[in-house]
């Protein structure tokens, strides 16, 4: 027997799945449905989705623009972390707990029994979602129909849809399943489910945030950006807000094939999945940061962050973002921005990012040390004390070694 509910919200994204639950929702639980979008820097996705929404059946439809908010307190937080699951740089991951927190809000604004998503049980997005939900509304139930309908797979959703007059921009020869923000786009599904196929980078209309390395232009680009404390500030010599470097760098990043990425994941619920991302502004920002860390940050700090980085991928990737362990290491690596500001160029190439220069007024290499010429600030005679002592446990083992031949560990 289903719980009956006066008010059920939706997060709704116009997309297959979300679009058939309105009417769904409606048929199997009689209530008021009232859809949520948030407003990500998906684009051309939003056209159209207020009548959409209610012509199929939903009583409102918040958009919600929560692009700046999800620039300045997700992507570059994770960006400054530098923190990458796998080699994915987190597009969906951190953008659903700000669509839940969002959602959450209007729930308790509309007096809602239940908050519904349409995530499947297979996926990660369930997880995040949920979580953030319960971090934020615990008194909440959360409805999640692909545990539990009938309508168990896409083509299934597609023929209900036909059913319901419910128009959908996929059929079930393009049916991809995609996510598309600011950040980044995914594919997954149909051809990509074996990893054997080639990804049909040079298919028309496959990629949409820029083009295959191998339809790149013949010749580079060169781009400049600065950092003010690890934010970018500018593109080019242009000031900029972090919204606007990322939409400047998604176009030249893009058009130079840069930022594909084709993986086999491990998913937190077990199996693993493929998926091809587009990040082209995304990847590029990544190296431009790590190369100006390179020269700003002392050895330790820079060794550390780099094990933390993984580990801050990993509660991102499993949705775990307002925990105490992610606020604290945020904190931790907003104080090791105080001193990443400079400038990095890169040359784009046919899906390269190579570097050309970094400089900053607070770099730590210095020519005078590292130089192979002669230098009056580096004593060489120093490092032969330096190594007796690096290698003294070395000596010592090698020594008793002789003397008790059956010392454990010994080759």
């Amino acid at each position: 027997m289903k719980k009956t509910y006066n008010k059920i919200v939706l997060a709704y994204s116009g997309g297959l799945d979300t679009s058939v639950l309105i009417p769904w929702l409606k048929e199997n639980y009689h209530c008021e449905v009232i859809a949520v979008s948030g407003n990500v820097g998906q684009g051309s996705e939003l056209d159209g989705l207020e009548e959409k929404a209610l012509k199929t059946g939903a009583s409102k439809l918040y958009i919600e623009d929560l692009t700046d908010e999800f620039v300045d307190d997700y992507i570059i937080p994770t960006m400054q972390a530098g923190a990458a699951y796998e080699g994915y740089l987190l597009g969906t991951s951190f953008a659903r707990p700000l669509i839940a927190k969002r959602i959450v809000e209007i729930a308790k604004k509309e007096g809602a029994d239940a908050i519904c998503h349409g995530c499947t049980g297979k996926g990660n997005d369930q997880v995040r979602f949920e979580l953030a939900i319960q971090a934020f509304a615990p008194e909440i139930d959360i409805i999640a129909p692909w545990r539990f309908w009938e309508l168990n797979s896409r083509e299934k959703e597609i023929e209900y849809a036909k059913a319901h007059n419910i128009p959908l921009k996929i059929t079930a020869e393009t049916n991809y399943s995609k996510d598309k923000n600011l950040w980044h786009l995914s594919h997954e599904g149909l051809d990509l489910e074996d990893p054997a196929n080639e990804a049909p980078l040079e298919k028309e209309g496959f990629l949409e945030m820029g083009v295959s390395p191998m339809q790149a232009p013949d010749t580079p680009t060169n781009v400049t950006i600065h950092f003010e404390k690890g934010v970018p500030t500018m593109v080019d010599g242009v000031a900029m807000n972090c919204t606007e470097v990322i939409k400047k760098l998604n176009e030249v990043g893009g058009a130079n094939g840069c930022g594909i990425l084709d993986l086999v994941e491990n998913r937190l619920v077990g199996m693993k999945s493929r998926g091809v991302y587009e990040t082209p502004g995304g990847t590029v920002l990544y190296k431009a940061h790590e190369k100006l860390e390179e020269i700003t940050l002392d050895k330790e700090t820079q060794h550390y962050k780099a094990q933390l980085a993984m580990k801050f991928a990993d509660l991102v990737y499993n949705g775990q973002w307002y925990t105490p362990l992610r606020k604290a290491m945020s904190a931790f690596v907003k104080s090791t921005q105080e001193a990443v500001t400079g400038d990095v160029t890169l040359k784009l190439y046919k899906g390269n990012i190579l570097p050309v220069s970094v400089t900053s007024p607070f770099s730590l290499y210095s020519a005078g040390m590292a130089t192979f010429d002669e230098d009056d600030c580096y004593d060489q005679s120093d490092s032969a004390g330096f190594i007796h002592l690096y290698g003294l446990p070395l000596k010592v083992r090698a020594i008793k070694a002789k003397e008790e031949p059956d010392l454990p560990g010994v080759e």
